[in-house]
């Protein structure tokens, strides 16, 4: 018996360094796709078309429907899902009757710049997606091993129903380059809306969303509409409680108030939201600013739900409000964006800091670092002037400085440094 686990442990031990050499061996000095990770108002448009004749909320069980999407779309999600978690890059290319995956990821912990590319292609077979074809830098992969690998990928994060689902929905795939688009047939079936619900939100998450939403309309129900409101007014109730998971419960309350400023929906998310109380219309502010509160506490909502399923239902609106956001630039805005990242963290960490700041009244320079001298409301002729992009060295003395400014801050300085 202990003969027959040495060979195991030694045969697993082999499998595993031949996977770190294959790796290694396919690695790339230059990326297959380079590109940032933006979001386009275009695609953005696209993607709320595709949504409003597509809502499943209208659509009956068993319902056939064909819709075209555009191939941009498919192009910007592969690259937003690759670098929120993969931190790489993604594209698509279509072909006739194909199209082709392409990922560039780059292993930490390697000296030097070193890529990994993978690509697949993709193909249909009887209505439904296959891979024909793939490769791992510049060494091909059998495609049977490669969907194999998928399918257990999602076997492994508890997602292979959904996946299931999603391709027994599917009755046509077509691609067309010459349109730009690929064209899908599918047979609606309500299960997976239920599955999608139930992956974003537990139960136990539920129970304190609500309960903060509550606290939010209670908290706004003496205010006018479009009243402005300082952002500590709101933050210092929703976030002084306790329970059993403070800080369970207060990541639900960033959560709700990030929704709340963005002006999602959340009974698209959680149906039964649709018969929670009424939240008045008001505006908080930050350092004066309605733009600022909404990007600190939808970044402090993003850094706080990082990696969870829930963050998607705000982190699309963060790239969409900075798509939208094209036509000029805001200091005022990244500073409150870091500013909220950093707070976000706190409310992961120990809550010492936290605790020490809601004992008492506490303004909007204790959350966010001053304004003064820091260039604003730019266009983007005039920032292209005064600082070409935002790689450039003017530009990082003024991010620098921001950084300096937050971390003087008490709340965000490292424990031990007054």
């Amino acid at each position: 018996m202990m003969r027959l686990l040495a060979w195991l442990a030694g045969t697993l031990l082999l499998l595993v360094l031949a996977a770190i050499l294959l790796v290694l061996t396919a690695l790339d000095s230059t990326p297959l796709v380079s590109r940032s990770a933006t979001i386009s108002p275009q695609s953005v448009a696209e993607a709320r078309w595709l949504l409003l004749t597509n809502d499943p909320r209208r659509l009956r069980s068993g319902e056939a429907r064909r819709t075209a999407i555009p191939a941009a779309l498919i192009d910007e999600g592969i690259n937003h899902v690759a670098t929120r978690f993969l931190h790489g890059r993604g594209a698509l290319l279509l072909g006739e009757n194909s199209a082709e995956i392409r990922l560039t990821l780059q292993p930490p912990l390697l000296p030097g710049s070193r890529f990994l590319n993978i690509s697949a292609t993709v193909q249909e077979v009887a209505g439904q997606p296959h891979i024909s074809s793939a490769r791992l830098g510049h060494l091909p992969i059998p495609p049977a091993l490669l969907e194999l690998a998928l399918h257990g990928g999602f076997r492994l994060t508890g997602y292979q129903r959904e996946l299931t689902l999603a391709l027994a929905a599917v009755q046509e795939l077509r691609f067309e380059p010459e349109h730009r688009r690929v064209i899908v047939g599918y047979i609606w079936e309500p299960a997976l809306l239920e599955r999608a619900r139930s992956i974003a939100v537990n139960p136990e998450d539920l129970a304190r969303i609500r309960s903060a939403h509550e606290m939010l309309a209670g908290l706004l129900d003496h205010h006018r509409p479009g009243a402005r409101v300082a952002l500590p007014a709101l933050l210092g109730p929703l976030l002084d409680i306790d329970g059993s998971d403070q800080r369970a419960n207060r990541r639900a309350a960033i959560f709700v108030l990030a929704a709340y400023l963005s002006e999602k929906n959340l009974a698209a998310l959680i149906p039964e939201a649709a018969n929670w109380p009424k939240v008045r219309p008001v505006m908080p502010t930050l350092l004066g600013r309605g733009d600022s509160a909404q990007h600190f506490v939808v970044s402090a909502a993003l850094a706080a739900w990082a990696g969870e399923p829930i963050a998607e239902a705000i982190g699309l609106y963060k790239e969409i409000a900075d798509a939208h956001h094209g036509s000029g630039f805001s200091f005022a805005d990244l500073a409150a964006d870091r500013a909220g990242t950093a707070f976000g963290e706190l409310l992961l960490g120990p809550p010492e800091k936290l605790d020490q700041l809601l004992k008492t009244p506490f303004a909007d320079s204790d959350l966010a670092p001053s304004l003064a001298g820091l260039p604003e409301g730019l266009g983007q002729r005039e920032f292209r002037q005064r600082f070409g992009d935002t790689g450039s060295p003017a530009y990082r003395q003024i991010v620098a400085e921001i950084d300096r400014r937050l971390a003087a801050l008490p709340l965000y300085r490292p424990s031990g440094k007054s």
